[in-house]
């Protein structure tokens, strides 16, 4: 945790990042639970698709709880062009760059061990792979390719080349021993295969794991067509073209990823466990599209004031994904409520749980306390 000045777009950073990246965090602190509990007390239909979306799908196809974690992922690489550039500016050595950004990654790395219960030393039932852990290793891998090629056309050829290689190995080779290549059944894929081999401690699964070793190849591709989209953004700002014109062709370029997601769909499914290529640019896809529009409302039109709420939890959002692992908030709500709860609203519960989370991330802002790893 360090104190540091909020970032703004004075800083080289855009405001709009923190916000879609607090409007990720919302669903997952509690979001979600607020529209389960409205769903449960009224058959409006439109409330009742909401609620359908805040589930994975099983296996393959889409819904749009999939996309919290690779718009996690595409959110950082957005920020990279912004917070190398500005390092870079005050001249600090690409090397030294380099090592922090893979001190960075192993730190991400270590405290999704700690989420998954590490400090309790029960190493043989430790499930060593973890959402942290995939955003680590691919926030490193991601970080050092925008380092060290300056040109984007280069970020775009490795995003594009780690997907096709990713297909390529999980379509062809080799085969999986019992079930032959190709196979898109689960526990039937080369990525479980080479996570029954090499992952050590306990698979999420049984016989596969969501977060492996082998899908974090493409979810560096997600990272980097984050970056992609954080570099346009980025060349906007210290242009005279107007903030509506590089929104609408971030919108559009990410109209072009969920197309190819689609069409890419017919071979390679779309599949959140399997990070697959049409997965990759389906989701990217998609958070291209939303921070196009974050982008307009907040950092081109300045209604910024509306972003406020998502912005104090973005800027902190590793800290209440950690924090949410560790103290039970809706069990805190619970309490509080003990005594009208049957008087109140079900929803009345998880919206207190959310206000409890936000209050402690609104204090660590006032204080200008943000953890950075």
């Amino acid at each position: 945790m360090s104190r540091e000045s909020a970032p703004t777009q004075t800083t080289g950073r855009l405001r709009s990042l923190d916000a879609l990246r607090g409007f990720d965090m919302f669903w997952i602190v509690g979001g979600s639970a607020v529209v389960a509990a409205i769903a449960k007390t009224t058959d409006n239909p439109f409330v009742q698709w909401v609620e359908s979306q805040t589930h994975h799908v099983e296996w393959n196809g889409f819904s749009l709880w999939d996309l919290i974690f690779p718009l996690f992922l595409f959110i950082a690489g957005a920020a990279m062009p912004f917070s190398l550039s500005d390092r870079l500016a005050a001249g600090v050595p690409r090397r030294a760059l380099a090592r922090k950004v893979i001190k960075r990654g192993a730190v991400l790395c270590l405290l999704g061990l700690v989420y998954n219960g590490l400090l309790a030393f029960d190493f043989a039932s430790l499930r060593c792979a973890s959402v942290l852990g995939r955003i680590g290793l691919a926030y490193a891998a991601a970080g050092l390719i925008v380092l060290l090629c300056r040109s984007t056309r280069a970020w775009f050829a490795w995003a594009a080349g780690l997907s096709i290689l990713y297909w390529a190995l999980m379509s062809w080779f080799p085969p999986v021993p019992g079930f032959g290549a190709g196979q898109w059944a689960p526990g039937a894929t080369l990525a479980d295969y080479v996570d029954r081999l090499f992952l050590p401690g306990r698979l999420y699964h049984g016989d596969r794991d969501p977060e492996g070793l082998l899908a974090t190849v493409p979810a560096v591709s997600t990272a980097l067509f984050g970056a992609l989209a954080g570099r346009l953004l980025q060349t906007g700002m210290r242009s005279d073209v107007k903030g509506e014109h590089i929104a609408l062709r971030l919108f559009v370029y990410g109209a072009i990823g969920l197309a190819l997601g689609w069409l890419w769909d017919s071979v390679f499914p779309l599949n959140k466990n399997l990070w697959s290529s049409s997965f990759v640019l389906w989701t990217a896809g998609l958070s291209a599209m939303l921070l196009a529009c974050f982008y307009l409302v907040i950092d081109v039109w300045g209604r910024d004031r509306v972003a406020f709420f998502f912005v104090v939890i973005g800027q902190n959002a590793i800290t209440i994904y950690l924090l949410n692992r560790f103290i039970d908030f809706d069990g805190i709500a619970q309490f509080v409520l003990a005594r009208g709860q049957h008087l109140l609203h079900p929803a009345f519960v998880p919206a207190l749980g959310i206000l409890l989370r936000w209050l402690l991330l609104y204090q660590l802002y006032r204080k200008r306390l943000f953890l950075r790893v």
